[in-house]
């Protein structure tokens, strides 16, 4: 009884600390441990443990970035001219706008999780306003993300292989496009 209950416990404390350490990193997707969280715990407890995960990992991200990037801030650039005004004017900001401006960015799914979050701990927003908003705006995300998951999971298991082999073809031809000369 008692392995019953460990074992979906110590997977939630590896997703919850997967998460940390994907936000860190700043570049990489955490939709596959969505996906494992929806697969294994279900919908409801998946989005729940998701959304704890991504929220603790963007917290650790802002405090371990406020202790040694601030330095960097402008080493990057977004390729969208109105995503980089936006960061720029994140950097500048404090209180309400600051937060306003990071649940905005965080709403929109095209922009990378670790610049915002970089962004935010090299200005002048506070760790518990970042916390707040950083987690509301990822809410309608990963739900979105949860429940596409979860309807995929459905899936006949030979639609499932055929799915992901057509991302990764979308995604193969798309680095061969972004690689090629232009001229």
């Amino acid at each position: 009884m008692a392995e019953r209950i460990m074992e979906p416990i110590l997977f939630i404390f590896a997703s919850v600390i997967g998460n940390v350490l994907i936000a860190v990193a700043g570049v990489i997707p955490s939709a596959f441990l969505t996906v494992a969280n929806i697969s294994i715990l279900g919908f409801e407890v998946g989005l729940v443990v998701s959304i704890i995960g991504e929220a603790l990992g963007a917290i650790v991200s802002f405090w371990l970035y406020r202790k040694g990037f601030s330095r960097v801030k402008d080493k990057f650039q977004v390729k969208w001219r109105w995503v980089q005004i936006l960061l720029d004017r994140l950097y500048q900001s404090k209180g309400a706008e600051a937060a306003a401006i990071v649940l905005l960015l965080r709403l929109l799914p095209f922009v990378p999780s670790g610049f915002v979050t970089l962004t935010a701990a090299v200005g002048k927003m506070n760790i518990l306003a970042f916390g707040i908003v950083s987690t509301i705006g990822k809410i309608p995300s990963l739900f979105i993300e949860a429940y596409g998951v979860h309807h995929v999971l459905k899936f006949d298991t030979h639609l499932q292989f055929i799915l992901v082999a057509v991302v990764i073809m979308i995604f193969v031809i798309g680095f061969f496009i972004k690689k090629r000369p232009r001229g």
